[in-house]
């Protein structure tokens, strides 16, 4: 008869190992899609920067938020989560297109 114990853990560590190689493939693409992403903003940055424009658009990045909060609720993520994530990319995008005013 087959000690089923070391068989549910042998399952388990299987399962971890599935887990952990998915997570590590979704790190990789959530990295390329930021980094896509900033190539992007920098862009509008640099248009802004030639045309005078304010580094931040307070009526889009409202709207992007509520976009965001949406698209989380339908991926069964935190709303507030996704919200607090895409604050700080805004941030980080303002921050970057100062710079292209400097």
């Amino acid at each position: 008869m087959p000690d089923t114990s070391n068989d549910v853990v042998a399952r388990a560590a299987e399962l971890l190992k599935e887990h952990r190689g998915s997570i590590d493939r979704l790190d990789a693409i959530l990295v390329y899609t930021l980094g896509e992403r900033f190539k992007h903003t920098q862009a509008v940055g640099r248009l802004k920067a030639a045309h005078d424009l304010p580094p931040s658009d307070p009526d889009r990045e409202a709207a992007q938020i509520a976009r965001l909060e949406d698209l989380a609720t339908q991926a069964d993520l935190d709303p507030e989560f996704a919200k607090k994530f895409l604050n700080f990319i805004i941030q980080e995008v303002i921050r970057h297109h100062r710079q292209h005013q400097s």
